[in-house]
């Protein structure tokens, strides 16, 4: 009786094992293919003017708050752009003190476009 027990024991284990495997896959798979941020630090009125669909527009000195609460995840892979790349650098600047560690700079919203092949 008790060997009966043991394997009963073993074998509902590897039963939730198994069905839990695929979930732990799934979790797995969308970390490794999470799509890149882009943020817009440009002032609103830059952005009503001109701005690339889709794209998050938050000012440069409110990077840290705004992105904090947007993409809690630090390992989020983030990239700004502005008019020319130097504000999107402060803000690049201020999101890895805030310790960020996937930011960088595209520079400005023509070279966002570019390397994304999007025309205006």
């Amino acid at each position: 009786m008790r060997g009966y027990s043991f394997r009963r024991g073993t074998f509902l284990w590897g039963a939730v094992f198994f069905s839990l495997l695929p979930l732990s896959f799934l979790s797995l798979s969308s970390l490794s293919y999470a799509e890149t941020v882009w943020i817009d630090v440009r002032t609103s009125v830059e952005y009503s003017l001109d701005s690339i669909e889709g794209d998050v527009r938050i000012s440069h000195g409110d990077i840290v708050q705004e992105a904090s609460q947007l993409f809690p995840n630090k390992d989020t892979e983030i990239r700004l752009y502005c008019r020319s790349g130097g504000r999107a650098g402060v803000a690049l600047s201020s999101l890895k003190k805030a310790g960020y560690s996937n930011v960088s700079n595209a520079g400005g919203i023509e070279d966002a476009r570019k390397e994304r092949g999007l025309s205006q």
